[in-house]
């Protein structure tokens, strides 16, 4: 999980929600803001480790945990749109008026939240690897039914219990070093939460709504993905007006196993959002 000497993480309240960290690489004097979001189950620096780096050389980098992942604000009930709420008081909290978010698989969904919501603080938008609607409907109210039940049971488990199934999850990691590093990274998650995200994944579609998307886009394709089809990533493209497409031979997980090929056509996307929106980036 490389990221830039320069990265300074800082605390910030948001109100009555209570603190959250920011992650802040300055880049060039007077470069645009990206905001990066990443997708469920992860954290910023596990998703976009690779990135930090890369992009700080044409922009001012921030990024986030959401609600109850990692270094996330706390929360009993986890929402989409309150994680897209978070992130516009973060940019203000660090001074940011307006910023590209960089969205990742649910990443995706919380971006486009954050433009419908807060329009005046999106100069673009960057959605990768993700769609207008993740589960088809049969398997989405499945997974409205039971995952309450689920997310009951993680509140009960004991911490241990959690810290022993993500050890033997990432047993499999040879350097130790890294493998403390990444567990350290998953321990910050609130098992509830994460399950309550996936609940609310499950229901989220912005098919009536995400044709009026009218800042410049940019969608980065995953064309091997299985978990998100890249038919359905192309579908999502196709329905916002002027939206460039960026194409990563690559898995879901192209973001961390693909660097080669992601970290390159991410920039670049993120260049072309910034030159459409008139904040050329550096």
């Amino acid at each position: 999980m490389p990221v830039s000497a320069s990265a300074i993480d800082h605390e910030i309240e948001l109100g009555r929600h209570g603190v959250t960290t920011v992650r802040d690489i300055p880049g060039p004097p007077g470069a645009p803001a990206v905001m990066l979001l990443h997708g469920l189950g992860a954290t910023a620096r596990l998703n976009w480790g690779p990135c930090f780096r890369p992009l700080s050389e044409h922009f001012r980098v921030l990024s986030v945990d959401h609600r109850g992942h990692g270094r996330g604000l706390r929360t009993r009930r986890f929402a989409l749109e309150q994680c897209a709420d978070d992130v516009a008081a973060a940019a203000a909290a660090r001074g940011v008026s307006r910023f590209i978010p960089v969205g990742y698989s649910m990443g995706g969904p919380i971006a486009s939240l954050v433009w419908r919501r807060h329009p005046e603080q999106v100069a673009g938008l960057v959605l990768c690897a993700t769609a207008r609607h993740f589960i088809v409907r049969p398997l989405a109210r499945l997974a409205r039914l039971t995952l309450p039940l689920a997310w009951s049971l993680a509140r009960l488990a004991p911490s241990v219990t959690h810290q022993r199934l993500l050890r033997r999850m990432l047993a499999r990691i040879e350097h130790p070093q890294l493998r403390e590093r990444v567990f350290l990274e998953f321990a910050g998650h609130d098992p509830a939460s994460v399950l309550q995200a996936s609940h609310a994944l499950s229901g989220f579609s912005s098919h009536d709504w995400i044709g009026s998307v009218d800042v410049p886009t940019a969608v980065v394709i995953t064309t091997r993905d299985e978990l998100v089809p890249p038919g359905r990533q192309r579908k999502l493209a196709e329905s916002i007006p002027g939206a460039e497409i960026f194409e990563v031979d690559g898995d879901h997980g192209a973001c961390v196993a693909r660097v080669d090929r992601f970290v390159p056509a991410l920039v670049e996307a993120c260049r072309s959002v910034a030159r459409r929106s008139r904040e050329p980036a550096c």
